[in-house]
């Protein structure tokens, strides 16, 4: 997710491609990313279906259409949320309730995105070969931990919307140079394959606005010879322009590199209100264009990023932090996780007594 402060200024507009044809196949991987949920429930947050009864948010997720739960992993964040431990514990509660894991490796104690790629402290000093090392051990021990306590994941991405690189400075693509980020995501995905071979590796960028952009990136890996199975894309139409433009950069990512795609992150604001001191990300009544700030709003705008993806032919789409409401103590900040505001409390599909939209489905 695109961690800035400022509400963007592009919007999206309404295209005609929210229909699925019958010939596009179904979505397949119908997935929530839901980092923050363990934090909710230890600081005492409560979940509510449609109809009022209080469940396992996972449980009413899965009600609606998910069977894919995404979990980023931190190395050595200063809440302890989302280190090893936290995600071997909760990995636990994803597979007893049948659904398929993503680990999200960010390599940082912190958010990684477009804007920052910082190294784990521990890996602060560390130059390029050491930190190839570094990946290598650190993505085999997580994964093998997972599979020794029987949840194995289904795929891991190498990297958080990795724009222009991880692991900065080493790691950052500089004057189109992806020697360096080549090497890293080989370790990764060769420590992936040596402990899981079926685990399947995914490359992930926000580069869903600009097909040009994409192209330079996975060309550029491409060139390196780094592998991978999945390509993942970040859309949030107040940031990444029309669903018509979506649909281009899908295509064009599925067809010149042979590779399915999907969408690792995406949603949409329920209210234009804010719960907290901390400033809502995206704000405003109709943050894009056809979509007002509401349930109702929420729930189109998601069921047409759904349709258009499978109409591009995407095998996903995942929603990002759909259970992230306003509760006190489980702040946007890991070093102040206990008194920072959320940032996103509007964009959560669950409202700020924890109570699901009504309208919101995962549909094949």
């Amino acid at each position: 997710m695109k961690r800035v402060l400022v509400v963007a200024a592009a919007l999206c507009t309404v295209v005609t491609m929210t229909a699925s044809p019958a010939s596009a196949a179904p979505l397949t991987m119908l997935g929530a990313d839901v980092s923050t949920l363990q934090r909710a429930y230890d600081v005492g947050a409560r979940y509510y279906d449609a109809n009022g009864t209080e469940r396992h948010a996972l449980d009413i997720l899965k009600g609606v259409g998910v069977n894919y739960v995404r979990l980023r992993i931190w190395n050595n964040p200063a809440s302890g949320y989302n280190n090893k431990a936290k995600v071997l514990a909760f990995a636990q509660t994803v597979k007893q309730r049948g659904l398929k894991l993503m680990v999200d490796f960010h390599y940082s104690d912190t958010w990684a995105d477009p804007g920052k790629q910082y190294k784990p402290a521990a890996w602060a000093n560390h130059n390029i070969s050491q930190l190839q090392t570094d990946v290598y051990n650190y993505t085999y021990d997580v994964c093998n931990s997972l599979k020794a306590q029987g949840t194995v994941p289904d795929s891991v991405q190498i990297g958080n919307e990795i724009n222009t690189g991880m692991l900065w400075p080493e790691g950052k693509v500089n004057n189109s140079n992806f020697y360096n980020l080549g090497l890293l995501l080989k370790a990764g995905y060769n420590a992936t394959k040596a402990c899981n071979s079926s685990t399947q590796v995914i490359i992930h960028t926000a580069y869903a606005e600009s097909m040009s952009s994409a192209r330079w990136f996975y060309d550029g890996i491409r060139n390196q010879g780094v592998q991978w199975d999945l390509t993942a894309l970040s859309y949030y139409c107040a940031w990444h322009g029309t669903l018509s433009n979506l649909y281009n950069v899908i295509v064009d990512m599925r067809t010149r590199y042979g590779k399915p795609v999907f969408l690792a992150e995406t949603a949409y604001p329920f209210t234009s209100a804010n719960a907290d001191s901390t400033a809502n990300v995206i704000s405003g009544s109709q943050p894009c264009s056809g979509y007002q700030a509401s349930w109702s709003g929420q729930a189109t705008n998601f069921a047409h990023v759904q349709n258009t993806a499978r109409n591009a032919g995407a095998i996903g789409v995942f929603y990002w932090e759909p259970t992230w409401y306003a509760i006190n103590g489980n702040g946007w900040n890991p070093t102040n996780i206990n008194s920072s505001g959320n940032e996103w409390d509007n964009m959560a599909i669950f409202n700020w007594t924890g109570r699901i939209n009504p309208n919101v489905r995962w549909t094949p």
